[in-house]
């Protein structure tokens, strides 16, 4: 079992991992190249490093990490439980943690969809482990295409009278969706009066459904901290207390998965903050 487990990079992974392992705590990074740090064309105020670009500030983050010999593990996290300790479940392994750090930041998008905002909570759901329970016996249907939609759609299958894979017109990124009832087709609006009754598709056609499961791209802190239970504010952002840590006992986030400045000095404070208590906490345990 790891110690302590960053999921994500940027900014506030890699300054909590440098904090943790300088600490000797045992600590690794999971993270994808997605950071949103690599599409800032270019950084003039973050302190010492002028006229930087995005992706270079990234690669030194990684380097200055990998520096200290602390594992950086490049895989794609589509689920986080809890049962006393973490356990880390990636489209390849399964890692286990006494404490785990929320640091992929908050990149995702919200779909393109007429009516989609309304019906957050009024079938549209963004856990499947959360939610699911409450769609048995039912027609739904997960929105997405990769690896995170695929997750979803397993722990669904088993629940749903019916379940659709709606890509809304992007192309299949993980295989094993074909085993599902995929529609192709993009879609133009969600249908219902005061709830999903389901969604109406470019040519016209539409398809009753009961409720959506968003899984689209990868997935963000966010997502990960709903299937937890942890505490959401009202713009979909992480609850923290004064050190990082959410409402689970060894659980925190840091960086643009909580509210605050969208920068890299708050993120590279906030994961120092978040390894210095999680020092104290995995060595009081």
């Amino acid at each position: 079992m790891t110690e302590l487990i960053i999921i994500g990079g940027g900014p506030g992974g890699v300054s909590a991992a440098l904090y943790a392992k300088r600490a000797n705590i045992d600590t690794k990074i999971i993270y994808l190249n997605n950071s949103s740090l690599n599409i800032a064309h270019q950084i003039d105020n973050y302190y010492g490093v002028p006229n930087v670009k995005g992706e270079e500030l990234f690669a030194i983050g990684l380097k200055q990490a990998q520096d200290l010999n602390i594992p950086l593990i490049e895989e794609e996290v589509i689920d986080l439980t809890y049962d006393g300790h973490f356990m880390i479940t990636t489209t390849k392994n399964k890692y286990e943690a006494k404490a785990v750090i929320l640091a992929t930041g908050a990149y995702r998008n919200a779909p393109k969809i007429k009516n989609y905002k309304i019906y957050e909570g009024k079938g549209l759901s963004y856990c499947a482990v959360c939610d699911g329970f409450f769609y048995r016996k039912k027609r739904v249907a997960v929105l997405g295409s990769g690896a995170y939609a695929l997750h979803e759609a397993e722990y669904l299958q088993n629940l749903a009278a019916e379940l659709y894979i709606l890509t809304n017109g992007k192309k299949i990124e993980d295989e094993g969706l074909r085993a599902f009832n995929v529609i192709n087709k993009k879609i133009e609006a969600i249908s219902g009066e005061e709830k999903v009754e389901g969604v109406i598709l470019d040519d016209g056609t539409s398809i009753e459904l009961n409720g959506i499961f968003v899984a689209e791209g990868t997935a963000g802190s966010g997502d990960l901290a709903r299937k937890l239970g942890v505490m959401i504010t009202g713009d979909s952002k992480i609850m923290t207390n004064e050190n990082m840590m959410t409402n689970i006992d060894g659980l925190y986030a840091v960086g643009d998965a909580v509210k605050g400045m969208l920068q890299v000095a708050k993120a590279v404070y906030e994961g120092a903050l978040a390894a210095t208590d999680a020092i104290r906490l995995i060595r009081k345990k």
